[in-house]
């Protein structure tokens, strides 16, 4: 495991039955310690809370605070909130076993558990697929991108009259019909 992610490590083993709090600032070394660079930057808090039974390890992960991202319209930087939660069972069997998404088995003798990969996939899969600058949604973003995107519309009025239509292509405009 990378000596980066050894503050990560929850030693269960010594701890009492019942429930138990971790809390983690989470930075941008954080990812570059995964070889991850989508974000620029980020600020995040993540708390896992452990109940710990007698046999089994119940874990609930989650996160908050921002990263910033480049807009995939734009490319323009942005601060994106993340939100996120997930809950884990740690149950202890004959050999390491991860195949199911939230059951986990560890093998018998284990005594601690690194959360720091799944603080890392919580994290990754509450962005949302189209990262979007809140600026375009509503109209204050001024960008040089936006702007030539709105000159190339070809519903823009503007484009028409900066445009002459082809003659040859008139004709064909008698063939669309209004339902």
């Amino acid at each position: 495991m990378v000596k980066a992610f050894k503050p990560y490590d929850i030693q269960f083993v010594g701890l009492k039955i019942g429930h138990h709090e971790f809390a983690y600032d989470i930075d941008s070394t954080f990812f570059e310690a995964f070889d991850y660079a989508e974000f620029n930057d980020a600020a995040l808090k993540a708390h896992v809370f452990l109940d710990k039974k007698t046999t089994i390890l119940d874990f609930k992960f989650e996160v908050s605070g921002l990263v910033n991202v480049n807009c995939d319209v734009t490319n323009e930087t942005f601060d994106l909130s993340v939100q996120g939660q997930f809950e884990l069972v740690v149950n202890f069997g004959e050999e390491f076993n991860d195949d199911n998404e939230s059951i986990l088995i560890l093998p018998h003798g284990s005594f601690e558990m690194n959360v720091a990969q799944y603080i890392f996939e919580l994290i990754v899969l509450s962005i949302p697929a189209k990262r979007e600058h809140p600026g375009i949604k509503d109209g204050t973003l001024n960008s040089d991108i936006l702007s030539k995107l709105e000159e190339l519309n070809p519903n823009n009025s503007r484009y028409d009259q900066d445009h002459e239509v082809d003659p040859r292509w008139e004709g064909l405009k008698n063939l669309l019909t209004d339902n």
